[in-house]
C-alpha cells in the first residue's frame, strides 16, 4: 500500500493516528535543526517534519531530496505549532518515521507553484509538469465537473448519449477538413469530422429524438486564442421541436450548469434578432452585462459643415456612464486606440454633458451645445456622462464601434468574470455571399430550414432570406448555436441548388442523406455547445487551451511530442502518398 490517505485529506481529527503518504516534493525548507517538506499529490499538500529527534541516516536521506521527487513516507500525525488556515491541511504535520524514494527528478525547467516562472511555450513543452500546478488542475477538474453536470441535466431530460464516427466523408461546405488516407482503399481518404451534423439528423430519421454527444470535432482553420485544430463539443438534437421548444430546453440546460458550477441563478436570457443585435451592439455576440448601446446620430450631426461627418456613410455614438470628468490626456489616448490598424478608424469625435449641465466637445466649432444637447438626449445621457462618436462606411464603423464598446467596458471594469448575462440571438441571414465564388454560401450549414415566411425569396432575393436558427451568448462570446434542419427532400434539393451544387454534386456528397428524407423524416432541430470555451468561462477566462488537458499553440503545433511531424518513407509507401522532397 502506497498511501492510506491523500495530501489533502488530513486534519486535527486524525492527530496521533500513523499514516502512509505518497506524491512529490513540492518544497524542501532546511531551517538548522528542523527540515520540513511539502508533499504534494492531486488532493492538497501536507507539510512532513523530521526535528533533531529524527534517526540521523532518515534526516540525511530526507535533505537529499529535490523537488518534484516520488517519495512515500510513514509518520505520525502531530498538531503543527504554526498553523496556516489557507491549507486545509494546516492544522497538522507529519512527524516522519520512515521514507522510501520512488523516484527521483530532475530539476524542472519552471516552479511548478501557483504562479510559474516559465513562459507558454516552456510550459507547452514540459505540460506533463504544468498539468501537476494548482491552477491548471483546477481548470482540468472544472472541466470534469461541467461534463459531469452537462451529461447529469441531459440524462435527467431523457436524451441518449449515442456516438457517432470519426472516419466520415470530406464535404466542401465550411472550414479545411483534416483528411486521413486509408491504406486499403488507395488514392481514398477519410475526413475527421467538424462536427457529427448529418449523423445527428439521421439518429433523428432513426426515431431517436433526444440525442446527445459530448463528442471531438476537428478543423483546418487559422487559430487564436478561443480555438484549436481539435475541440469539444455538447452535441445535441432532438426530433419532433419548434425554435421555441430547443430555446426553452436549452435555456434550463445552460441555467442549470451556472447553478451547479458557479452557484448562480439568472432569471431570463433577453431573445435579440440578428438584425437587433447589430443595429445595438455593431455584432451578433453582445456583451449586456452593461448598456452603451450604439446610436446612429446621422439625422442630428450631418449638413452642418463638418466634413468627417457629411461624408460619412454612418455616424455612431455611445454614451459612457460618469466619464466627462477625462482629461484630454485619456481622450487622446482613447483616439490614438481607435487609429490602431487593428480597428482602423482615423479619428474620434467626443462630447461632455457636464454635471453643471454644459455641454463640451472635440467639434464646438460646428456644433451648438443646443445641438450636442439632442446627441445626449438620443443616446440617452445624463450630466456626468460622454458621449464617443465614430464615422466612416457603415460596416467598418459599426465593426469598430463594438470594439470600442468593449475597450471602454474593459477600462471602466465593467466586464467582470463573476457575472453572467446569457442571451439568444435569433434570424440569423440564411446566406452570404462570397465574391471569391461568386454564389451564396450557408452562413451556419446547409442543412439549417429558412423561416417559412421567407421561404418564397429563395427565387427572388436568396441573400434577404432569414434561417432559422439561433445563437447562445454569454458575456460576449458566443457558446452555443444550432437550428431547425430541413427535413423535406424538396426543400433541401432547392437549398443546394441557391448554394450552387448540381444535382449530380448534391447526390454524390449527400445522396445518404436526401434517400433517408424519403422514409418519413420528422421536423428536428437541435444545438452544439463549445465545451472548450463554456468551461473557460465559467472558469473566469476567454482563452480555451488554460483548459485542455493537452492543447496546442497558435501554430497548431503539440511542443510536447513535437507533432505534426513527418512520417516514414515505408508508410507514406504503403498509403500510395507520394510526396516530393524539399531541397534544402
Amino acid at each position: 500500500m502506497y498511501r492510506s490517505h491523500t495530501c489533502g485529506q488530513l486534519n486535527a481529527s486524525f492527530i496521533g493516528q500513523e499514516v502512509r503518504l505518497s506524491g512529490w516534493v513540492q518544497k524542501i525548507r532546511n531551517l538548522g535543526g528542523m527540515t520540513f517538506i511539502d508533499l504534494r499529490d492531486r488532493y492538497g499538500i501536507t507539510q512532513l517534519a523530521f526535528n533533531d529527534g529524527t534517526d540521523e541516516a532518515l534526516l540525511l536521506k530526507a535533505r537529499k531530496l529535490g523537488r518534484e521527487y516520488v517519495i512515500s513516507i510513514i509518520g505520525e500525525v502531530l498538531e503543527r505549532e504554526n498553523k496556516n488556515p489557507k491549507m486545509s491541511t494546516g492544522e497538522i504535520e507529519i512527524k516522519v518515521t520512515k521514507l522510501d524514494i520512488l523516484n527521483a527528478s530532475l530539476t524542472p525547467p519552471f516552479t511548478i507553484e501557483e504562479e510559474s516562472d516559465g513562459g507558454e511555450e516552456l510550459r507547452m513543452k514540459y505540460r506533463y509538469l504544468d498539468l501537476r500546478r494548482e491552477p491548471v488542475k483546477k481548470n482540468i477538474m472544472l472541466r470534469h465537473k461541467v461534463a459531469q453536470a452537462a451529461r447529469a441535466f441531459l440524462n435527467s431530460a431523457d436524451f441518449l448519449e449515442i456516438e457517432t464516427p470519426y472516419l466520415i466523408k470530406s464535404t466542401p461546405e465550411g472550414a479545411r477538413d483534416f483528411v486521413v488516407p486509408s491504406r486499403m482503399n488507395e488514392g481514398q481518404f477519410y475526413a475527421l469530422p467538424q462536427s457529427p451534423q448529418t449523423f445527428k439528423q439521421l439518429l433523428m430519421v432513426s426515431g431517436y429524438d433526444r440525442y446527445y454527444q459530448i463528442v471531438r470535432c476537428f478543423r483546418d482553420e487559422d487559430l487564436r486564442a478561443d480555438r484549436q485544430p481539435e475541440f469539444t463539443q455538447i452535441d445535441c438534437e432532438m426530433a419532433f421541436v419548434e425554435q421555441a421548444d430547443i430555446l426553452s430546453t436549452f435555456e434550463k440546460f445552460v441555467k442549470s450548469l451556472l447553478k451547479e458550477i458557479k452557484g448562480v441563478e439568472v432569471e431570463n436570457f433577453p431573445v435579440l434578432t440578428y438584425a437587433e443585435a447589430m443595429e445595438q451592439y455593431g455584432n451578433d455576440k453582445p456583451d449586456i452585462r452593461f448598456e452603451m448601446k450604439l446610436n446612429q446620430i446621422n439625422n442630428l450631426v450631418q449638413n452642418n459643415g463638418f466634413q468627417v461627418f457629411d461624408d460619412a456613410e454612418t455616424v455612431l455614438a455611445i454614451s459612457v456612464e460618469n466619464c466627462a470628468s477625462y482629461t484630454r490626456k485619456q481622450l487622446d489616448a482613447i483616439t490614438n486606440w481607435v487609429k490602431r490598424p487593428q480597428i482602423g478608424m482615423n479619428g474620434l469625435i467626443w462630447s461632455k454633458y457636464n454635471e453643471d449641465g454644459s455641454f463640451k466637445s472635440s467639434v464646438d466649432k460646428f456644433y451648438t451645445e443646443e445641438e450636442q444637447a439632442l446627441w445626449h438626449q438620443q443616446c440617452g445621457s445624463k450630466p456626468g456622462d460622454l458621449i464617443l462618436v465614430l464615422a466612416g462606411a457603415e460596416t467598418k464603423t459599426r465593426k469598430a464601434m463594438s470594439e470600442l464598446r468593449l475597450y471602454m467596458a474593459e477600462e471602466l471594469g465593467l466586464r467582470k468574470a463573476d457575472e453572467y448575462a446569457p442571451l439568444w440571438v435569433v434570424d440569423f441571414p440564411l446566406l452570404e455571399w462570397d465574391e471569391e465564388s461568386g454564389r451564396f454560401h450557408a452562413m451556419h450549414h446547409p442543412f439549417t430550414s429558412p423561416k417559412l415566411e421567407d421561404f418564397a425569396l429563395l427565387d427572388t432575393d436568396p441573400g434577404k432570406v432569414r434561417a432559422n436558427a439561433y445563437d447562445i451568448v454569454l458575456n460576449g462570446n458566443e457558446i452555443g448555436g444550432g437550428s431547425i434542419r430541413i427535413h423535406d427532400r424538396a426543400v433541401q434539393s432547392r437549398m443546394f441548388e441557391v448554394l450552387g451544387f448540381s444535382p449530380e454534386e448534391a447526390k454524390a456528397q449527400f445522396g445518404f442523406l436526401m434517400d433517408a428524407f424519403e422514409y418519413g423524416a420528422p421536423p428536428h432541430g437541435g444545438i452544439a455547445f463549445g465545451f472548450d470555451r463554456l468551461v473557460a468561462l465559467l472558469g473566469g477566462s476567454e482563452t480555451i487551451r488554460d483548459f485542455i488537458a493537452f492543447p496546442k499553440n497558435n501554430s497548431g503545433r503539440d511542443l510536447m511530442i513535437n507533432s505534426p511531424s513527418p512520417i516514414d518513407s515505408e508508410q507514406l509507401k504503403e498509403l500510395g502518398i507520394a510526396l516530393e522532397q524539399k531541397v534544402k
